[in-house]
């Protein structure tokens, strides 16, 4: 039997610590060995609930481990490209949580030194790629079911939280269509075959009264990227609905349409009664998307020990943040973008 993957995750935050929990509990052919983190909380919940031996409060502690094999990153995006550059050079594979940064010129540094490390693996989070539902989409657009695909219309919309987190996130969050609308431009590139965009313009409100305006970001935003070759995407993003976590995608081809997600359906119970017809909807990410979180790290795994290749590049990474940015500027600016 081949040797565990051993690893170490830095980040026990909200999605840090689903991560590690479906290491530790759902993810074949790997260890839990180490965690990071500078909150002494997240180091407890890490040794009592997890039983992870080693901790560590600062990361170069973390990425000098010798016996660890493979660095998962789930911390703040501003330190993703600094902290993956470390794991590469210390011959670590590294798991990145999307996006891979918030500017190109991080995006490129990472890449550069992943180029000249191909025998280590440098992967991207994006879990909707790993969702069942998405990937048989992709599938029957593959495989021509709908013709050639030239539109795509996507959103993620989250329910209104009202704590006000995303308020408190939002300076470093890179803005609504980086923390957001970066999952549905990725989609949106891998169902239209990967096609360089040209132009972007995007628009946005405030919907519920809060603080973001201080800080330059919008609860709710549009945005319109044009490609290559006569491909569109049209984009959502919310954090204000009423009902619960909605992401859903339609891809529109020459020859039919595939929608994924409509209604955000917990279940397929449909309940009527004197108050009308309802269902229950998802309440966050996390219910919408367990299982391809699941899959998202086991294929991690699996591609360290070579057992199947990388499933998406850090230039997709990098694709989704040159539009995201470019976005992010028609935003603010109200004028088209040009991305070169």
């Amino acid at each position: 039997m081949p040797q565990a993957l051993r690893l170490g995750i830095a980040g026990l935050g909200r999605l840090g610590r689903r991560h590690a929990d479906n290491l530790v509990h759902r993810t074949r052919g790997c260890v839990l060995a180490a965690a990071c983190s500078p909150v002494p909380e997240e180091l407890v919940h890490a040794r009592d609930a997890l039983g992870v031996a080693r901790l560590y409060e600062h990361y170069e502690q973390l990425v000098q481990d010798p016996e660890l094999d493979a660095v998962v990153l789930v911390t703040p995006t501003a330190l993703h490209a600094d902290q993956a550059i470390l794991a590469l050079e210390a011959g670590k594979h590294v798991f990145i949580e999307k996006p891979l940064a918030l500017n190109l010129h991080d995006c490129e540094r990472v890449e550069a030194v992943a180029a000249g490390r191909p025998q280590q693996v440098a992967m991207v989070g994006f879990v909707r790629r790993f969702d069942r539902s998405y990937a048989n989409a992709f599938a029957q657009v593959s495989e021509g079911g709908i013709g050639r695909p030239f539109l795509v219309r996507s959103q993620t919309c989250d329910r209104l939280d009202p704590s006000g987190f995303f308020v408190r996130f939002a300076p470093s969050s890179g803005g609504l269509f980086m923390d957001c609308s970066v999952h549905d431009i990725d989609l949106a590139r891998w169902m239209l075959g990967q096609p360089k965009a040209t132009r972007a313009f995007a628009s946005g409100t405030i919907a519920v009264p809060h603080d973001l305006a201080p800080l330059g970001d919008v609860d709710n935003a549009m945005g319109i990227v044009e490609f290559e070759g006569g491909a569109r995407a049209m984009f959502y993003a919310s954090r204000t609905f009423a009902h619960g976590h909605e992401p859903s995608t339609e891809v529109i081809g020459t020859e039919g349409k595939l929608l994924v997600g409509a209604g955000a359906a917990r279940d397929r119970v449909v309940l009527s009664d004197r108050h009308g017809v309802r269902q229950q909807a998802v309440d966050d990410f996390f219910e919408r998307f367990a299982n391809a979180f699941e899959q998202e790290m086991q294929a991690f795994v699996d591609a360290c020990c070579g057992r199947r290749p990388v499933p998406l590049t850090l230039q997709d990474a990098t694709e989704a943040t040159r539009i995201g940015l470019a976005l992010t500027a028609s935003l603010k600016s109200g004028e088209v973008q040009v991305i070169s």
